[in-house]
This record gives C-alpha cells, structure tokens and sequence, in this order.
C-alpha cells in the first residue's frame, strides 16, 4: 500500500489515481497510522509524519513525495491558483462571504506549498528538476511541455507570485 507523508498528500494522490469521481471515505484510523480510501485505492498516512509535517509548517509534507512527481505537483498548483483566482473574483462580486474568503486563501496557500514540492525535488546546487525525478505520465508530459517551469528560478518566481497574490488578497479584503 502506497505511503503519504500527510492527509494533504493523500487525498491529492487519491484525487490524480482515481479515475472515476467517488467520494472520498473519512480517513480510518489504524494503530500507527491512518488509511484514506477512494474509488477502491488506498493510501496509508503515518500519524508520525502527518505530525512531523505540522511541526515544520510543511502542508503536504517534509522531505521529497514519492507518490507525486514533481509535473504532477506543478500541474495541481495551477489547478489550485486557477480555483483561488476565480473564487478571488467571485469574492469581489461578493464581499463579505467569510467561507469564500477561506477558499481564496486556502486556494492561494495550496498552490505555493504544490509548488514548493515541485522545488524540493531539486538538488542543491543545481538549477532545475532532473529528468529522472519524473515518473507519472502526466509529469513527463509537463516537462515536455514546458521545461522551462521546472527551473529553479521560474519555481521561486511562481511561488512568490502566489504569495503575493495571497497577500494584496487578505490586504485588500481582510
């Protein structure tokens, strides 16, 4: 059975496995560790890790994933910053919407720290992400696509980015 370091983790592996759309089942807790299932795939997350991660502040958690390459990580922090725009706009047709407003910044919090995992997955003192650091289908066709988001650099410019929009958001609205 597949390891996540975190919940986050987890249920971000459940919903890029899936095929088919099921609601996911609340974690079961196990002796050491809890059990997330969806569309019959399960994934065991450690308490000790999940509680790791929440000391460090790291939301998907510490050290490198090995259930998500590194294309993969990029493709969801644009999915999340996708969602966190339009709810962003939706929020300033609606202001005052406290759950939307926790959306924006959830949304906008969750794809810098995608981001972040992508960054991980290079080694110091190099300036982009290693080919062999791609495993998943959908990583690999990222990389093909667009080499160049896999810098150093361009990942430092796009999580900054996030943050800044994460922070004018929470200036002008909170």
């Amino acid at each position: 059975m597949p390891h996540a370091r975190t919940l986050a983790e987890a249920r971000l592996y459940l919903a890029l496995t899936v095929e088919e759309a099921t609601p996911e089942e609340p974690p079961v807790e196990g002796p050491e560790a809890w059990t997330v299932r969806s569309g019959g795939v399960e994934v065991l997350v450690p308490y000790a890790s999940e509680a790791e991660a929440g000391d460090e502040g790291e939301r998907f958690g510490v050290g490198l994933s090995e259930l998500i390459d590194p294309g993969q990580w990029r493709l969801a922090g644009a999915g999340y910053a996708r969602r966190a725009l339009a709810d962003d706009l939706e929020y300033t047709e609606e202001p005052g919407d406290e759950r939307l407003f926790q959306r924006v910044v959830s949304g906008w919090e969750t794809a810098r720290d995608a981001l972040k995992e992508a960054l991980k997955f290079i080694p110091p003192g190099e300036d982009e992400v290693p080919a062999e650091a791609f495993w998943t289908e959908a990583g690999l066709a990222a990389r093909e696509a667009e080499p160049d988001c896999f810098l150093r650099d361009r990942l430092a410019e796009d999580i900054a980015f996030y943050q800044q929009n994460l922070d004018d958001f929470r200036r002008l609205n909170g």
